[in-house]
């Protein structure tokens, strides 16, 4: 799970997620210090500004009218500002206290009290830890004249940081819930990114394994993936056609090496049985083994149909001899008839042999025990019929077409291929294969070859 691309692709995403979201915390932060301290001094600077005129107000109406010191307003002024009054200098109303908290220069720590304008100092009161920042107003009672004093309104500075503070929990709240649902969004948008990879990569183990009929799902959209997925699936297309005509080809010359080695075996068994032991009996066995083992080696080093004159007659003897041994020991009634006037025709001798062959294979393998196979040869019209009928079950009509298919066979042992191999050697040669079969009672195989080939164009 963890070195997947998809944990990998997420993980990425929330680190950038992460880090953009620190540096975005970071800067909003530094900008509302910025912000919340330029608004707190300016505040401090009007509040200031403000409060020393009213005191210089009231304390030259207290010098000229001889009117009491407010000594109950630095109270509520504070309590409604918000913030801590407090004086430097001589005493505004002689004699009287006016409830302003008074301090010496000293306590600001050495900082500068310009006479003309107002300036901004931070300090420690005295007997205490905390810090203030304040503005510090000169009080004047006439314009132009020298200061009284100055009177200064000071804020704690833990209150701003308090505002930052607060500030940045809010934004680590707001990431962290930004976070999670960024996170849930990518990993569902990774989960969409990455399975059509994930589907890829079972599909490459299926066909690394030799299974080429693997599901891949249509592709949506023209990204790379879906190109990728396309070109897939073409390539498996492609590898599962060349291993399909792979196994036709090895079964094609399976089902083509088993025919003459069966007529070879069984005259081979006959002979080493005694079955056959007349001089004309062996000696024709033998002829029948040399004649399949040649055509077994020109099968091995061709497959391409040619033109030669084709001796029909010892074609058929040829084919009929190869089961000749199979029919007796089965005590099969086999007969070859009409090849008296055989023609020779223009055509690829093996093939037609091939053919055959097949036909008579297939007879053998549905005639029971006692049953009657007959091979025919007719002429007329400038094409010959070669004729193979048995007595077998019979074809029901619905199969007499799929029986031509590849692969398709109601006999468990066979490969489906001797059929569909004569009837495409059939129509190489210019000829075809007819069928006509009656249920329960047998069926007539008819190759029909032209006497000579068809003019090329």
């Amino acid at each position: 799970m963890l070195g997947t691309l998809r944990f990998r692709l997420t993980a990425l995403f929330l680190a950038v997620v992460l880090v953009f979201g620190l540096v975005s915390i970071g800067l909003a932060v530094r900008l509302f210090q910025d912000v919340t301290k330029k608004q707190s001094v300016d505040e401090l600077r009007r509040e200031a500004s403000g409060l020393a005129a009213l005191y210089a107000e009231s304390a030259l109406r207290s010098s000229d009218e001889g009117a009491k010191a407010p000594e109950f307003a630095a109270e509520k002024l504070e309590l409604a500002t918000g913030d801590e009054l407090y004086y430097i200098g001589a005493s505004l109303f002689p004699g009287q206290r006016f409830g302003l908290t008074r301090l010496p220069r000293s306590a600001l720590g050495g900082a500068n009290l310009d006479r003309d304008r107002q300036v901004i100092v931070t300090f420690t009161p005295p007997g205490e830890s905390r810090r203030l920042i304040a503005a510090a107003q000169p009080v004047r009672l006439v314009q132009g004249s020298e200061p009284f004093g100055w009177l200064i309104v000071a804020k704690p500075e833990t209150e701003l940081r308090e505002q930052w503070i607060s500030l940045l929990g809010r934004l680590a709240l707001a990431l962290a819930v930004g976070v999670g649902l960024a996170g849930l969004l990518f990993l569902w948008l990774s989960r969409r990114l990455t399975e059509p990879v994930r589907v890829l990569t079972r599909a490459t183990e299926d066909v690394a394994a030799g299974r080429y009929d693997v599901e891949i799902p249509e592709a949506r959209g023209t990204d790379e993936i879906a190109l990728l997925s396309e070109r897939f699936r073409g390539m498996v297309a492609k590898l599962a056609e060349a291993e399909q005509l792979k196994r036709s080809f090895l079964m094609s010359v399976s089902h083509e090496l088993r025919t003459p080695l069966t007529a070879i075996r069984g005259h081979v068994e006959a002979l080493r049985e005694g079955v056959v032991s007349e001089p004309e009996q062996v000696s024709a066995s033998l002829d029948i083994v040399a004649a399949e083992t040649d055509r077994l080696e020109r099968q091995a080093h061709r497959f391409t149909v040619r033109r030669e004159e084709v001796d029909l007659e010892r074609v058929l003897d040829q084919a009929y001899g190869a089961f000749a041994e199979e029919a007796r020991r089965r005590e099969i009634d086999y007969r070859l008839s009409g090849v008296e006037a055989a023609p020779v025709i223009v055509s690829d001798g093996d093939r037609v042999l091939q053919v055959i062959t097949n036909l008579l294979s297939n007879a053998f393998r549905w005639t029971p025990d006692g049953g009657r196979i007959e091979l025919q040869l007719a002429q007329a019209n400038g094409r010959v019929a070669v004729d193979v009928l048995d007595t077998g079950p019979g074809i029901p009509p619905s199969q007499r077409a799929r029986i031509f298919e590849a692969f398709v066979s109601q006999d468990a042992d066979g490969t489906g291929l001797g059929l569909p191999i004569a009837r495409e050697l059939a129509v190489a040669l210019g000829g075809g294969i007819e069928l006509r079969s009656h249920v329960g009672a047998g069926s007539r195989f008819r190759l029909v070859l032209p006497v000579l080939p068809m003019p090329e164009i």
